[in-house]
């Protein structure tokens, strides 16, 4: 495996006309367009024919994240608007699940917009709900690097802050949508099989799938898993260092089943495709972890570390041992639930172990997820994103669909 850190960022960027930027669904989430690059070769498809382009006994891997409302807007007495941003719970309580359980307060790390303009004071907002206006306040407790530590506080004694979330929250659109959340968001910025709640950005490949689509798939012999990747923030941060050495990567959890497990183990002759990049990184981790695990035992961290691939240990690890290793764990650990988090990082020369293709959307220049495609498929990245541009296939979030077969 070839260690990508002395690698330019600057080669993997693009020229992204700000009008191929979608920036709402289409009015069918599976009326996309499909890139397919197989083998060397691209072509142009509708992504209701992926079910027919999919060898049969394909495994496909989905995120089953749910998107949490985590945007709120206070207003200041004096008309100055505060935008925070929930990113994840912070002390006394870290549990994700206990923090959107709590009732009447819930401490998270934020970002904040317009912070200068937040001094001392506590903010305070008001919504209309049946039963009687929903005041919420908002009180910093500490700050560190890029973020705030906020205490959020309701008057409504009966309502959990995941209920406060949704009666008063936002939809977190990405950056680049340039415009507010709207009704249409609520629906079209989750997939279909979102479950788990706790990501501050979909799983956007994800978005194409209908139930009419799952359908097919079936019949045509695919089959389906899951894994829970709670995407965070950082997804959007774009590489700033000349060499991709000097990018840190952001931790996300994740939680995976027996079952996905022991697919994989079943389905090491047949394709495993991940639907998205946070499927993919899930499933890679899950090698490195196995690996880990089979020589350190009960020794080792639950966290696979953006370089740890590269550094030269466990390469000669079968998938196979790397997986059973992990049921091992459960099994000793009395759990039928993995719970892990991950730094990975997926660059070119990295050597892939699970994954035999990508499903996904069309990704921003000079980001870590344009990286993991290029690893996929080397430099053909660049006339596919070529062709895409071309042809007018729309970028992004709300984007089009393209499928990676190296």
């Amino acid at each position: 495996m070839n260690d990508p850190r002395s690698l330019q960022i600057q080669e993997y960027d693009y020229d992204l006309p700000l009008e191929q930027i979608a920036q709402y669904p289409l009015e069918t989430r599976d009326s996309s367009r499909l890139l397919i690059c197989n083998k060397n070769s691209i072509s142009e498809s509708s992504f209701l024919d992926l079910p027919s382009l999919l060898p049969k006994n394909t495994l496909l891997v989905f995120n089953n994240t749910r998107v949490i409302r985590a945007r709120f807007e206070f207003h200041k007495t004096s008309g100055a608007r505060i935008e925070i941003f929930c990113l994840e719970p912070s002390a006394p309580t870290i549990d994700l699940q206990q923090a959107f359980a709590a009732i009447s307060e819930s401490h998270w790390k934020c970002y904040v917009g317009n912070l200068k303009k937040w001094k001392e004071d506590i903010l305070q907002l008001e919504v209309p709900t049946p039963a009687k206006p929903l005041k919420i306040w908002a009180k910093k407790t500490a700050s560190e690097k890029d973020t705030v530590n906020v205490q959020f506080t309701w008057n409504d004694p009966s309502m959990s802050f995941s209920e406060v979330m949704e009666a008063a929250g936002h939809i977190p659109l990405p950056p680049y949508i340039n415009r507010a959340d709207e009704d249409v968001d609520a629906l079209r910025y989750q997939t279909i099989f979102a479950r788990e709640q706790g990501s501050v950005a979909a799983p956007t490949a994800g978005l194409h799938f209908t139930e009419n689509i799952m359908k097919s798939l079936k019949a045509n012999k695919v089959s389906f898993e899951w894994v829970t990747l709670h995407v965070g923030a950082g997804t959007f941060k774009p590489v700033s260092a000349l060499n991709i050495g000097g990018h840190e990567m952001h931790h996300e959890h994740y939680a995976v089943n027996r079952d996905l497990i022991l697919q994989l183990i079943r389905h090491q002759n047949n394709p495993v495709i991940p639907v998205g990049t946070t499927s993919m990184r899930t499933l890679e981790s899950l090698y490195w972890l196995g690996a880990r695990i089979s020589r350190q035992s009960a020794q080792t961290r639950l966290v696979t570390e953006q370089w740890e691939p590269y550094d030269g240990t466990d390469h000669n690890c079968s998938v196979e041992i790397a997986l059973k290793a992990l049921l091992n764990f459960m099994d000793e650990s009395v759990t039928n639930i993995l719970q892990a988090s991950t730094g990975l990082l997926i660059a070119p020369g990295y050597q892939f172990r699970i994954c035999k293709g990508l499903i996904t959307n069309f990704h921003l220049p000079k980001s870590t997820l344009l990286l993991l495609v290029a690893a996929l498929i080397g430099p053909e990245w660049k006339n596919a994103y070529q062709f895409a541009l071309q042809q007018g296939f729309r970028f992004l979030s709300y984007g089009d669909s393209c499928i990676f077969i190296p």
